[in-house]
């Protein structure tokens, strides 16, 4: 489970007004994928929520992309000194309250070689499955990024309800991570049909 602040968000090079700043929250699985070209660390996307219907209708006309609008919210509490003390975002799903909530520790620090925080932040493509059955695949691109360990996090979600009873397990257990990264501009290159090896 992922949750993002989107900052001057642009499609097809253009900002749409009052909709180009807006928080995100997705449930998404992160893979590896072997390819003639060597193996590529992917992000697989279930379901996106954001908090404008105009955002989630052009994702899904225009990305063919699984995003659904709810009532939603972002929080960041920060210290006197201006370190981040939590952040959290909450969103009303048929009528209840969910959240996702983290309090970092320490300083960021850069992501190390080899850890599951880099094989997280650190990837490059993306598959999105489309109402027809195929799936998209895109490129990202972004620079690397700092991460600040846990002190803290809570999820309180309807998972069965907003993403199916199939997820309910996943969410029973402990995450393998729980994390902040510092964020970045993200380039996100046109989709293209996958073409299976």
């Amino acid at each position: 489970m992922v949750g993002f602040r989107f900052l001057n968000t642009k499609i097809f090079g253009m900002s749409i007004p009052f909709h180009s700043d807006f928080e995100e929250v997705n449930l998404r699985f992160y893979v590896k994928r072997m390819t003639r070209d060597g193996c590529r660390r992917a992000v697989v996307f279930i379901k996106e929520l954001v908090p404008r219907r105009a955002i989630a209708w052009t994702a899904r006309v225009f990305y063919n992309e699984n995003y659904i609008a709810v009532p939603m919210n972002y929080e960041i509490q920060r210290e006197g000194n201006g370190a981040i003390r939590s952040v959290a975002y909450e969103w009303i799903f048929k009528g209840q309250k969910n959240r996702l909530e983290l309090s970092p520790e320490g300083e960021a620090n850069a992501v190390k070689e080899g850890s599951i925080e880099e094989f997280i932040t650190e990837h490059f493509w993306g598959y999105a499955r489309q109402r027809d059955g195929d799936t998209v695949q895109y490129q990202v691109e972004h620079p690397r990024w700092r991460v600040w360990p846990a002190r803290s996090f809570g999820f309180d979600c309807d998972v069965a309800g907003l993403y199916g009873k199939e997820f309910v397990d996943v969410f029973q257990r402990p995450p393998a991570s729980a994390f902040l990264a510092d964020g970045s501009e993200v380039a996100v290159f046109q989709g293209t049909p996958l073409e299976v090896d």
